[in-house]
């Protein structure tokens, strides 16, 4: 059996940031609070771009948003966890950007 390591903060940021900052027009974040305000106007410019999948990135922010001001490591670690199978298509969705830009 395969298992794969928990989703933490700087895992997510290696994973989503640069993709995430190309379409939110930005430099990628290094903090989680960065992340989510660039993650917010991506999921504005993928709505405006008519791709699908907001849904998920939006409650990720709000996952990723919980998570930043979690003082609880356990409830901490399952909300990075919930918002990072919320971002499992985010870099589908930025090469269907790029692809339109």
């Amino acid at each position: 059996m395969t298992t794969t390591a928990p989703a933490t903060a700087g895992s997510i940021l290696a994973d989503y940031a640069e993709g995430i900052a190309f379409v939110a027009e930005e430099r990628p974040a290094t903090t989680i609070s960065d992340f989510v305000d660039q993650l917010c106007t991506a999921i504005h410019n993928f709505g405006m771009a008519g791709i699908n999948g907001i849904e998920e990135l939006e409650d990720a922010a709000t996952y990723l948003n919980d998570a930043d001001r979690a003082t609880d490591d356990n409830e901490r670690n399952v909300l990075l966890t919930r918002a990072d199978k919320n971002l499992a298509y985010a870099d589908d969705m930025v090469d269907e950007y790029r692809d339109m830009v």
